[in-house]
């Protein structure tokens, strides 16, 4: 299939559009206005590589990215892998590997992810995040809250843990010495680049051919060392 029959398909508004989460800092910083970090880095290259311009539709949480992409809004997404996607979402490998942490207070008697999952304790969790899709399919005892912040629902609601991606939660307990984090993750989020399922197989097939080589060649650890993140998130490329 031919790079304009792929922008064709792909970008079929002759511009793609791609959908940037701001809500996750790992993968993505600045403003709607100028996004930074690696999905936008990415987009751009895909976007080259078709031989078409790029456009940014930020939103706050990767449920609304969802929602713009199936609307017909946007063409691509960056999206954890989870079987509730995948009906809407052909993903590529992931190109990020990032963990789910538990925050908890500090005096908690919860020290492990197996102890979270217990009778009478709430989690806090980001409505339609990744880890409220995994949590929400695992959990057998616990009881998640959801709202647009993990730790805001936690801390608002004394809530017994709260759930979040290892960095921002680290952050966020380094600020509040009320808080801990219980270290080992609950869950391993595997980042990838989605599309409809609609477009063409060969379509799809560049996608992920094309991370593939972005992870063997060092662009994805390159992109993340450029936005402050660590270039140890990279997942491993199957070129390797």
């Amino acid at each position: 299939m031919s790079l304009p029959s792929l922008a064709a398909d792909l970008a079929p508004t002759g511009v793609l559009r791609a959908s940037i989460n701001l809500g996750n800092p790992v993968l993505a910083q600045g403003t709607p206005d100028a996004p930074s970090g690696i999905t936008v880095d990415l987009a751009r290259e895909i976007a080259a590589r078709l031989g078409v311009p790029v456009e940014f539709l930020c939103f706050d949480a990767a449920r609304k990215s969802v929602e713009a992409m199936a609307g017909g809004q946007a063409d691509l997404c960056f999206l954890a892998i989870e079987p509730a996607r995948e009906a809407e979402v052909a993903f590529t490998a992931p190109y990020v590997l990032i963990e789910g942490v538990y925050a908890v207070p500090r005096g908690s008697e919860l020290k492990t992810p197996e102890d979270v999952d217990a009778p009478r304790v709430r989690i806090g969790v980001k409505a339609g995040s990744a880890y409220d899709l995994y949590l929400t399919r695992t959990l057998r005892h616990a009881t998640l809250v959801r709202g647009d912040e993990g730790v805001d629902i936690f801390a608002a609601q004394r809530l017994e843990a709260g759930a979040g991606i290892r960095q921002p939660m680290t952050a966020y307990a380094d600020a509040h010495p009320e808080v801990r984090l219980i270290h080992e993750k609950f869950m391993e989020i595997r980042q990838a680049v989605g599309t409809t399922t609609t477009r063409r197989p060969e379509t799809v097939r560049f996608l992920r051919e094309l991370i593939e080589e972005l992870k063997a060649d060092g662009f994805i650890a390159a992109s993340l060392r450029a936005a402050g993140q660590p270039e140890t998130l990279a997942a491993p490329s199957a070129q390797a």
